[in-house]
């Protein structure tokens, strides 16, 4: 009786710390209610048995072993299913709230990101070189509306095509998409080469080049979100140098190689950068934390009932409408202030320059005051510099200058921290659904922005002031939108807290 006493007073205790550790793990926040969990490796269920012995512990009188085994039986299986759940919640809550905020391969990821960001936000931000090189030569006969259809195109795919893209990374991981974002971008601007008609524009830049960005955009800026939390704001900001970079070395390389080997070659030796890019994005990109249980490749918009996320995704919206609008038309306005080809060219480059660090300082800000916050700040400077410096200014030397850095640094800023602002509404393993469904919004803005103003620009009989003071506007409405999810998140009183 002794032998079965101490038995028994032992299963207790077992059941009393794995209550224990279970009700602290149960506070863990689950999609689903699953009981099993899955390791990274092979996904074999993780139980754990709490007791490997029948209770048999001594000799005793057979029934009552017999009654004795029975219960410990009982008491082991419902001490296996707690245990379990508690397993799932522990292994749940190590995925989503450990981050090796650093490292030798966490960095590698962030300089994997920025190659292939080079490729494919330097391809972006060299819009207007193209935008003005073409309408001088190629499509000299056609009109900036319409020629804006091409670029306007390009950035619609390379956002759209995430509603996609972005669940297919919350289930698959980076490295087949990177593959083919390579692939198509370097076929794209290979094909753009040969371009003479609008339609052939169309086709490989517009296309080609906008499915293959959004490839190669959407895994890359998701992967760093697997490797930092604490610190994604800066390792973000980090990544997406690469686009101010890309500004400013494809500009200048390009405009060079148009007067020494022609437009064709050119183009072709961007080809060849895009390509070396994209291989080293190919070798360093990797994502860490397993596929979501609920991870899924489709997109769903049931996330636009959280009205936060709501309001966020409608000033990113009106950030991005705003933004490729001065830097699809910069060229062309100096062109048409009366500066000349090489200047109005060499615009793009300083602008990028102050992209650059606006990209990349902000992001450390952002993980001390809150990306929410920087945003906002990086929205009123971009509105400032378009209203206060553009407008009034636009038509002298040193203004054209002062405005390309200032906007530059502003849009930077905006770019690489609105996608931290959208991880703040929801768990780092469906982020990519999270990111890729507000940037298929977001694409709309991109089609429709550059159209809308070269139209307005052809309605004032080529003078920029209405689109400079339109695009200002668009800014207040998404400085607005931003500020009002962030009261929406924190409430009225918390305005001013750090978001």
């Amino acid at each position: 009786m002794q032998t079965v006493s101490l038995t028994l007073h032992a299963t207790v205790k077992e059941r009393n710390a794995i209550m224990d550790l279970y009700q602290v793990n149960s506070r863990v926040l689950h999609d689903d209610d699953d009981t099993t969990t899955h390791t990274v490796e092979n996904g074999a269920p993780n139980v754990v048995n709490v007791n490997d012995d029948n209770g048999a512990h001594g000799p005793a009188n057979n029934d009552d072993n017999s009654d004795n085994n029975n219960n410990n039986n009982n008491n082991n299986n419902k001490l296996e299913k707690r245990t379990t759940a508690a397993s799932t919640a522990a292994s749940g809550a190590s995925y989503e709230e450990t981050y090796p905020e650093g490292g030798l391969r966490a960095w590698l990821v962030v300089l994997g990101a920025w190659f292939a960001l080079t490729s494919a936000m330097g391809l972006m931000n060299t819009i207007a070189v193209f935008q003005a090189y073409t309408l001088s030569h190629q499509l000299k006969g056609h009109s900036e509306g319409t020629v804006g259809w091409i670029f306007s195109i390009y950035t619609f795919l390379a956002f759209f095509c995430g509603v996609y893209i972005g669940p297919v990374f919350d289930k698959y991981g980076p490295r087949w998409l990177v593959i083919a974002g390579c692939i198509t971008t370097v076929t794209g601007v290979v094909c753009l080469s040969f371009c003479k008609e609008l339609w052939q524009f169309i086709l490989s830049f517009g296309l080609l080049c906008g499915f293959g960005t959004s490839l190669l955009f959407t895994p890359c800026i998701a992967a760093v979100g697997h490797w930092f939390r604490r610190r994604r704001g800066f390792a973000t900001g980090m990544a997406s140098t690469a686009g101010g970079i890309g500004g400013i070395v494809f500009p200048l390389m390009l405009t060079s190689l148009f007067d020494q080997i022609g437009y064709g070659w050119a183009t072709r030796v961007l080809a060849l950068v895009c390509l070396v890019g994209g291989l080293l994005g190919i070798l360093l990109v990797r994502s860490r934390l397993p596929p979501a249980q609920n991870a899924t490749a489709h997109p769903d918009f049931r996330i636009f009932k959280q009205i936060p996320f709501t309001l966020t995704a409608i000033g990113i919206f009106l950030l991005e409408f705003s933004l490729f609008i001065p830097l699809a038309y910069i060229s062309t306005y100096a062109q048409y202030q009366g500066f000349g080809e090489q200047f109005a060219f060499h615009l793009l480059p300083i602008l990028n320059a102050g992209s650059v660090v606006g990209r990349a300082l902000p992001g450390y800000y952002a993980d001390v005051v809150g990306p929410f916050n920087v945003c906002i700040l990086s929205v009123l400077l971009s509105l400032v510099a378009c209203l206060c410096v553009w407008l009034p200014l636009g038509h002298t030397t040193a203004g054209i200058i002062v405005f390309a850095v200032l906007f530059g640094f502003g849009s930077g800023t905006g770019i690489s921290i609105a996608p931290v602002c959208i991880g703040r509404m929801c768990k780092t393993q469906q982020y990519g659904r999270y990111y890729a469904t507000t940037y298929t919004v977001v694409s709309f803005a991109c089609l429709i922005g550059i159209p809308i103003g070269g139209s307005i620009v052809g309605a004032s009989g080529g003078d920029y002031s209405n689109v400079i003071i339109f695009t200002g506007a668009i800014y207040v409405g998404s400085a607005s939108f931003l500020v009002a999810a962030k009261v929406t998140a924190l409430g009225a009183k918390n305005w001013l807290a750090t978001y």
